[in-house]
């Protein structure tokens, strides 16, 4: 005699499944912030920072009675940088990142050519084959 129990079981755990909604939300804001757009929002960040540093520096030298003041000229600062200096902020990271991709690209291409050389040390048939190349220009 068999008997069969079909009990209705949750398939996935609660937690198991808020820890992946958790990732994925992570996934998605990370997205935004690959390659220059990261670069750029570092560097403008650390210009506005500075910025932020200096205008405090000038400000206590004269903020005596005038806390308000202050607080408002620095802010007026921290925000004028940030609108001034984004779009410049951007392209610098964007040429930033394409002279590091074409760096990258030619030593991959310099290792490749020295792997090349190698085995046409070894091999004659392929030195010669790069030698014809070499003529050719």
């Amino acid at each position: 005699m068999s008997t069969f129990v079909h009990s209705q079981f949750n398939q996935s755990h609660p937690g198991v499944d808020r820890v992946e909604g958790i990732v994925e939300k992570y996934q998605a804001y990370s997205r935004p912030f690959e390659g220059a757009k990261a670069l750029a929002a570092v560097l403008l960040g650390a210009l506005v920072s500075s910025l932020l540093v200096v205008a405090n520096q000038v400000i206590d030298s004269w903020s005596d009675g005038h806390l308000m003041a202050a607080w408002i000229a620095l802010w007026i600062v921290a925000f004028s940088s940030l609108a001034l200096f984004d779009g410049p902020v951007k392209s610098l990271a964007q040429s930033l990142k394409t002279s590091f991709q074409h760096v990258l690209r030619q030593r991959a291409q310099a290792q490749q050519d020295q792997k090349t050389w190698a085995v046409a040390k070894r091999d004659p048939a392929l030195m010669a084959e790069l030698t014809v190349l070499m003529l050719r220009g």
